[in-house]
């Protein structure tokens, strides 16, 4: 377990231009080539999955899931194509990783984050049960989130699946995952001292999250934490966080790290000096295609030895 405060890099973003907005064909995944849209993976809800190349295909492909942001009630699963996460999930592909971007029940509409982490649960639950069909592996897998997504996939990966039963098909189905990417992820509902200087300063948006306040709703408000529960058989997770994020602030992760080293849980943190949410500032570093490197290979290490890491 280590904590990662900054590394030097010497590559630069000229390589990296995507500009969110754009599309899967903007990146050359083709509808029937080597990318599935609009898959259901539970009434009303779907994904697109991303696939490598075929001379980059086997017969059973490592996997990650990825968790959009959006404060929660906004956001889409095409927030992929933005800057800070487009390279990731191209070098993923090229890696052989097949990697699946989900719709989700937001916390609007009478819907609340518990819903959230409902599908996100079964989304992998999904896969996992059809893993034959869409060539996936049943042990390399893993997850990966943003922001509010980061923090969804963290509740994801870590909260027993026995407290968000989801689909009655899908129930019998437990993801263990090999590891999490947390990019710029809130990480406590309990943890007052996160608040300052946050979007939760206020503790409104407690009520998006909870449908209530924190004393009206102490229960949800421990399982939406998952500090909570870190553990010596979490799964190894990367925090990346910005340490001029003013929306979520890099505390969050700095918390988590402590609390890891407590509970002897594996987890590291990659921190994008000068970066704010988003890793949106001037020259940060590592840069964004560094950031697309080091997640990779992290997700990349926690999969079976046969698979190539990336120089």
């Amino acid at each position: 377990m280590k904590l990662i405060v900054h590394i030097a890099f010497i590559f630069s973003l000229s390589s990296l231009s995507f500009l969110y907005g754009q599309s899967a064909a903007d990146y050359g995944f083709i509808e029937g080539v080597n990318f599935k849209e609009n898959v259901t993976y539970k009434s009303g809800l779907v994904m697109d999955i991303f696939y490598p190349d075929s001379d980059k295909m086997q017969e059973k492909n490592p996997w990650v899931v990825f968790v959009h942001g959006g404060g929660w009630a906004g956001g889409t699963m095409d927030d992929i194509y933005k800057s800070s996460l487009i390279g990731t999930l191209q070098k993923l592909v090229e890696n052989g990783v097949v990697v699946s971007t989900i719709k989700y029940r937001r916390a609007r509409d009478g819907n609340t984050a518990y819903e959230s982490v409902v599908d996100c649960k079964d989304a992998a639950r999904f896969l996992l049960k059809n893993a034959e069909l869409y060539k996936l592996h049943e042990e390399d897998y893993g997850i990966w989130g943003a922001s509010a997504g980061g923090h969804l996939n963290l509740v994801t990966a870590l909260v027993p699946d026995s407290n968000f039963p989801g689909d009655a098909g899908l129930s019998e189905i437990s993801p263990q995952y090999k590891c999490v990417a947390s990019f710029f992820p809130f990480t406590s509902c309990l943890n007052a001292d996160l608040r300052p200087g946050s979007i939760f300063e206020d503790r409104t948006l407690f009520t998006r999250l909870l449908g209530g306040t924190l004393e009206e709703k102490p229960e949800l408000a421990r399982l939406l934490s998952p500090t909570e529960f870190l553990g010596e058989n979490s799964p190894s997770i990367l925090l990346v966080h910005g340490s001029g994020d003013t929306t979520l602030p890099i505390i969050n992760s700095q918390y988590m790290v402590e609390v890891a080293e407590e509970k002897k849980a594996n987890v590291e943190l990659l921190t994008v000096v000068n970066g704010g949410h988003s890793f949106f500032g001037n020259n940060i570093s590592p840069s964004l295609e560094e950031v697309a490197d080091y997640t990779t290979k992290f997700i990349l290490s926690h999969f079976s030895k046969s698979l190539s890491i990336i120089d």
